[in-house]
């Protein structure tokens, strides 16, 4: 009887662990209507080294600003198979210390400045030569990584210097029904090459004002997987266990059995 009654309550096992996954899965929970609407935090991207980044300098007179851009070349974007079609300035490689070497000026430091601060500092340096240049700065590497319960884990190089972490998860093929969605750990190197690291609850409507609700380069993004996997993961590794164990005693059995049949 008591074996009945089990089996009755394993549906209902069932049903209750699906609605408590389904609770789980849904983003930024109390989040209604128009009326809840919040405010997203304004970013701007910081220049770190290795950051590849196209510099030009342009002003009224084409002749007067040649000296002072690269020679135009056909730049393959890192990680990318195309080539672009059109021909573009040679990107500029920030070196661990932060530095550039541009051309006439020589060395300058922008590794830790906003890119509108870079913009500002390459025109003052640039006030002797030339009278009110132009300062365009787009970055060629912006790359993120994300990891862990996501459809397609991979490093993503972006287009933009504007990626928030919604859509970083959404390149990655957004999380599995598995991944753990109030506790996303965020990875970022900062001046200097120390790590901070960021835990992230995407059921709370306060990231989309929060200062991480926007990348930087090189940021990772790591789902972590919730108790369900987990669970599920051990129940696979003891099934195993007990099979290769039920595997070695009939085994054991058979040689058992020759050896008395051989007496």
């Amino acid at each position: 009887m008591k074996f009945f009654v089990k089996l009755l309550c394993l549906p209902l096992i069932a049903v209750l662990t699906g609605c408590s996954m389904a609770r789980d899965i849904p983003y930024f929970k109390g989040l209604q209507s128009s009326e809840d609407a919040v405010g997203v935090v304004q970013h701007e991207a910081r220049i770190c080294p290795d950051d590849m980044l196209s510099i030009i300098v342009s002003g009224i007179d084409p002749l007067a600003v040649a000296p002072f851009n690269l020679p135009v070349v056909a730049y393959q974007s890192p990680g990318s198979e195309n080539i672009y079609s059109t021909p573009s300035f040679q990107p500029y490689l920030v070196d661990k210390e932060g530095y550039i070497d541009f051309p006439v000026i020589g060395k300058m430091k922008l590794g830790g400045l906003l890119k509108s601060e870079a913009i500002a500092y390459i025109k003052k340096q640039l006030e002797p030569y030339l009278k009110d240049p132009i300062i365009t700065i787009q970055f060629m590497s912006y790359k993120v990584t994300v990891l862990g319960e996501v459809a397609r884990p991979n490093t993503y190089t972006i287009n933009t210097e504007r990626v928030s972490i919604l859509e970083a998860l959404g390149r990655a093929g957004d999380l599995t029904i598995y991944g753990r969605r109030d506790n996303v750990l965020l990875i970022r190197e900062k001046e200097g090459g120390v790590k901070e690291y960021v835990r992230i609850n995407l059921n709370d409507t306060d990231i989309l004002t929060s200062e991480y609700y926007y990348l930087q380069q090189n940021d990772v993004i790591y789902v972590e997987a919730n108790k369900t996997k987990v669970t599920s993961a051990s129940s696979t590794n003891v099934s195993l266990y007990l099979s290769a164990l039920s595997t070695l005693a009939s085994m054991a059995t058979v040689i058992v059995s020759i050896v008395v049949n051989a007496k």
